[in-house]
């Protein structure tokens, strides 16, 4: 697939393919991007429409900010419309209430598939639920005006759209507490220094960045990425003599596929 025609438009999210290489991008500047539970539903519906010749997905937002996070109408009695307000949500079972927030974090799950890389190209505000959804990624490339604050804990909130676990899995448990507990903003000197970030670079070569990055992720064979990812997310769960069985049996998957010996 070449054609840059969307394969979804809708909700504040619009998805384009151009070959091996997937867009979606936050279409709503107006609002810095803010995020409702529709666009959770259009970017759950986003990765269910990846063609399977996608390699690569960058996800990015419009305008000065890439996601100022929740939209604030969430917090109002009466919520978004046609859907349920977090006082409603609050009356609700426990099975009810988990089914909920478990659909919304479907949104920030599937960037993590072993089958893709995934890039989030950060400009300006990424804050709380845009926080999450930039860490739902495996790479980050952030320009130089880049803020991260995860602010739910200022709310009376927690953060419970999947980033507490990479955000301790990049920074460590103390400065992830840190940084949830106080709502700071992280500015893209520490981002980079904690590895928060995997580049920095000035707002204007930020597409241009992720551009070479792209290019680079798709240098080299797919199934050998998408061996290497695997081996790489179940590293932390494995002990060393388990990494070191799961690598055996990688590489010889790898060594039979490029004899012609594969399934």
């Amino acid at each position: 697939m070449t054609s840059l025609d969307p394969v979804l438009d809708k909700d504040g999210v619009r998805l384009t393919v151009e070959d091996a290489v997937a867009t979606v991008t936050l279409t709503n500047p107006d609002k810095r991007n803010a995020q409702s539970p529709a666009l959770w539903r259009a970017l759950t519906e986003a990765g269910r429409s990846l063609p399977g010749s996608v390699r690569v997905v960058v996800l990015r937002g419009e305008g000065k900010s890439f996601s100022a996070g929740l939209d604030r109408q969430a917090f109002s009695p009466e919520g978004f419309d046609g859907e349920p307000s977090f006082p409603e949500l609050a009356r609700r079972s426990d099975t009810d209430l988990d089914a909920v927030i478990a659909a919304y974090q479907s949104a920030f799950t599937w960037w993590r598939r072993s089958d893709i890389v995934s890039i989030a190209a950060v400009q300006g505000h990424a804050i709380g639920a845009g926080f999450q959804l930039a860490l739902a990624c495996d790479l980050r490339v952030v320009a130089s005006d880049v803020q991260f604050a995860m602010r739910e804990t200022s709310l009376g909130l927690v953060p419970d759209l999947g980033g507490t676990h990479p955000l301790v899995g990049l920074v460590g448990h103390a400065r992830a507490l840190e940084i949830c507990a106080t709502g700071r903003f992280v500015q893209a000197d520490e981002a980079e220094r904690t590895g928060l970030a995997n580049l920095v670079v000035e707002p204007a070569e930020l597409d241009e960045a992720v551009k070479d990055l792209t290019a680079a992720l798709l240098a080299a064979p797919r199934d050998a990425t998408v061996e290497t990812k695997a081996l790489l997310q179940g590293a932390s769960s494995r002990t060393y003599d388990e990494q070191r069985a799961a690598e055996r049996a990688a590489q010889a998957r790898r060594l039979r596929d490029l004899a012609g010996l594969g399934d």
